[in-house]
């Protein structure tokens, strides 16, 4: 069960639209499809021009905000997230520190995009990144878990050290959401996440957003969102504000599909990485930071014939993102992971528990 603090959240996130409710409104979110609207002398944010802001938007990010506790900015997708961090907290000479085995797309935006205009970026491996010297940083980046790996650290720990050296931590969030990991609490400056999965979670959007208790940091986000022309349309924002509604119980059974699959797995003798197991090396540290272990987990068959096997013959959906309702399975070997062939990253859906263990049970026998 979630603790009252984010249970709280929860159900400010499924109601903020209904507490507003006049007599006659529409309980659930139109859905305002238009790109100009007409000006008064003040005209608001949200209503001025489609690229600045619209009604979707701004509920989206409000509802958003909940889970964050913290105003938040929406992005056209987790990486226009990412790069719209960059893009606001670093300038020319500026270094950031990322992960060197985390999302492949950051470190291109940091070392190939933004390294011609000044940016210098420093990849250091997660399992390193505690003792990784930051100085001269004016943004780390981290993923905890990692992606793919589930490596995790200490958010507390590295902000104080981060803002030590003079850094912003910045914290990708997407395994968690913000139902099982703030990073904002622990101490980070931002918090990122792509909304494209588990917040999205019916595998049919593109978003991410960025989150930040910092005013002046949520203002320059905004800027950068409006002038490079990486705000989502209304009904992109519109679907992710009507998928946050169920966010609570699709995560609730995916995190307990994502147990019950580690167990099966590692019990036919599959080496496994999940945090919540207590052969995680980060085992503790998920008991202490993490409200619950995640949806995602990782499974290594020994090489990459194997592992395609067990795919085909649990008829597990083969697909790159995560967090979707149904479950799926990734060879991250194949896009170039630092990750053994057989390597696969699984991501729990939300299928009834028994069924789901009986297709995995068909894979292993597939072995």
């Amino acid at each position: 069960m979630l603790p009252h603090d984010i249970q709280a959240a929860a159900m400010a996130m499924l109601h903020h639209r209904t507490a507003r409710l006049r007599d006659g409104d529409p309980v659930a979110e139109p859905l305002v499809t238009t790109s100009t609207f007409r000006l008064g002398d003040q005209p608001p944010p949200d209503a001025i021009y489609g690229r600045y802001g619209t009604p979707n938007v701004e509920a989206c990010e409000a509802r958003l905000g909940h889970l964050e506790g913290a105003p938040c900015t929406l992005f056209a997708a987790g990486m226009g997230a990412i790069a719209g961090v960059m893009l606001a907290a670093l300038k020319s000479g500026d270094r950031v520190v990322l992960p060197s085995d985390g999302y492949f797309h950051s470190r291109v935006v940091a070392g190939d995009i933004l390294a011609p205009f000044g940016v210098e970026a420093v990849e250091v491996p997660t399992r390193e990144m505690a003792e990784a010297d930051l100085a001269g940083a004016a943004l780390v980046l981290i993923e905890t878990p990692s992606n793919p790996g589930l490596d995790l650290l200490d958010i507390e720990a590295l902000a104080a050290r981060a803002h030590a050296a003079g850094a912003r931590l910045a914290v990708d969030n997407t395994f968690c959401t913000g139902l099982l990991q703030r990073p904002l609490d622990l101490g980070a400056d931002i918090v990122v996440a792509a909304d494209t999965k588990a917040a999205g979670g019916h595998s049919d959007l593109i978003l991410g957003h960025a989150a930040t208790r910092d005013e002046a940091l949520t203002e320059r986000l905004r800027a950068v969102r409006k002038f490079a022309g990486m705000i989502p349309g209304p009904f992109e924002a519109w679907m992710l504000s009507r998928s946050l509604e169920t966010l609570e119980l699709r995560m609730e059974r995916m995190c307990a599909n994502a147990a019950a699959l580690a167990d099966a797995l590692a019990g036919a003798g599959v080496a496994v990485r999940w945090p919540g197991r207590p052969d995680h090396p980060d085992h503790a540290l998920a008991a202490r930071q993490m409200r619950a272990p995640g949806l995602v987990l990782g499974a290594d068959f020994g090489g990459r014939a194997a592992a395609d096997r067990f795919i085909e013959g649990a008829g597990i959906l083969a697909a790159t993102s995560f967090g979707g309702t149904h479950t799926s399975a990734d060879r991250r070997a194949r896009w170039g992971d630092a990750v053994p062939e057989g390597f696969l990253r699984l991501s729990a859906g939300i299928e009834p528990t028994a069924p789901l263990l009986e297709a995995a049970r068909r894979g292993l026998a597939a072995l």
